[in-house]
């Protein structure tokens, strides 16, 4: 049975916990990003097309209403036929306007990516064109994932990371460095800001803690999710850290609940439980013996499974609380979606809705992007 022949009517599979897949017309979807709309609707946007890298890969949105049960048909809003447009993110200004921030690449050249951009003014129903907001600069590409945070001077904050391309051969990961990129006039101009220390930290994604603010990073090392502080409002950040949840080079998503603990998605699992590498990035070099023996290397193919969500009360210093949303064997050695061969929960994004539900969104086996409503009390249970 393929993912997407499965109910998209959402429903309650045990208590504390309603799930659904959302309509997809692609074969393979990916890096989802669920949000409140202004209007009180969630909206959720992904990557689909074939496959990863391919220039069919664009943005594809979709609406739950108030009340639904449903999600609406996936609609496009990107099309580059030239670039693989991956990544988006949704934003809700101050004044109400709805951003939609993706990057575009060429092929699987991380290091060529640019940011793209599309506003709208009626909660995601109608858009203005596209633009480029961040060009493409010789020597690296600009990625991002998480949200865009609002710091107490009413400065915005753009997590991004920086995938640069080695003096030889293709981008690898090795060199990615995350920064943050920081706009006083409502994102007219930005300023970056690097975060010393971070090689091998991307996907860093900003919450609030108490004065301070806190990011969580993926890891190029597949080792743990790594953590650093920021004590001025995002202007400058100690170096990252690990922390004691593990990472598998796979994304992490966290959130600022109205308890005021922080939330976060992720995969309990690293290196140390691969059994397989995807060896197309090691063949060149010798194989995965070779590769093994190398110091901060990025590791690619570590298990994305379990998908899992974990609570900190100490600023993301412990997590007591952890508990799986989904588990398997988490294989992940080929994107190809045609042969229906990989088995990831990846990617997961999450945001909090006024009543206090919990909305979570994640890839689910590179086919579909599944969505779960729960709350943090089921965290707990």
């Amino acid at each position: 049975m393929t993912v997407i022949d499965k109910p998209a009517l959402l429903a309650t599979v045990e208590p504390g916990r309603s799930e659904c897949f959302i309509p997809t017309p692609c074969v393979q979807n990916h890096a989802s990003f669920i949000h409140v709309l202004p209007d009180g609707a969630l909206g959720c946007v992904w990557f689909g097309g074939t496959q990863e890298g391919i220039p069919d890969i664009s943005v594809h949105l979709s609406r739950l209403e108030a009340g639904a049960t449903r999600w609406s048909a996936a609609e496009k809003l990107s099309d580059d036929p030239t670039r693989s447009e991956q990544n988006p993110l949704l934003f809700t200004t101050p004044s109400g306007a709805l951003w939609l921030l993706w990057t575009a690449q060429l092929g699987g050249n991380q290091d060529t990516a640019l940011i793209r951009r599309r506003v709208s003014h009626d909660s995601g129903r109608t858009w203005n064109a596209v633009e480029e907001m961040i060009p493409e600069k010789p020597g690296f590409g600009t990625f991002i994932r998480s949200r865009i945070v609002v710091n107490p001077r009413g400065e915005w904050l753009l997590p991004i990371w920086r995938c640069t391309k080695p003096p030889e051969g293709a981008w690898t990961g090795n060199l990615d460095t995350s920064s943050v990129l920081i706009s006083a006039d409502e994102g007219k101009t930005w300023r970056e800001s690097a975060v010393p220390g971070s090689t091998g930290c991307v996907h860093m994604s900003i919450v609030p803690h108490g004065a301070a603010l806190v990011a969580l990073y993926r890891s190029r090392w597949a080792d743990n999710v790594y953590r650093s502080v920021s004590h001025d409002g995002g202007e400058t950040w100690s170096a990252p850290q690990p922390t004691e949840l593990p990472n598998n080079n796979s994304s992490v998503m966290a959130l600022t609940l109205a308890s005021g603990a922080i939330a976060l998605m992720y995969n309990e699992s690293s290196a140390a439980d691969a059994t397989g590498r995807r060896a197309s990035l090691y063949d060149d070099i010798g194989g995965a013996e070779v590769v093994a023996s190398m110091s901060r290397e990025a590791f690619w193919g570590a298990p994305r499974a379990p998908m899992s969500i974990a609570l900190s009360h100490d600023g993301g210093i412990t997590w007591p609380h952890r508990r799986n949303l989904e588990v398997g064997d988490g294989f992940c050695m080929t994107n190809n979606s045609k042969d229906k061969l990989n088995r990831e929960f990846s990617y997961p994004s999450l945001c909090q809705s006024a009543d206090g539900a919990l909305h979570l969104a994640y890839t689910y086996w590179r086919q579909a992007i599944k969505y779960v409503r729960t709350d943090e009390n089921w965290i707990k249970a």
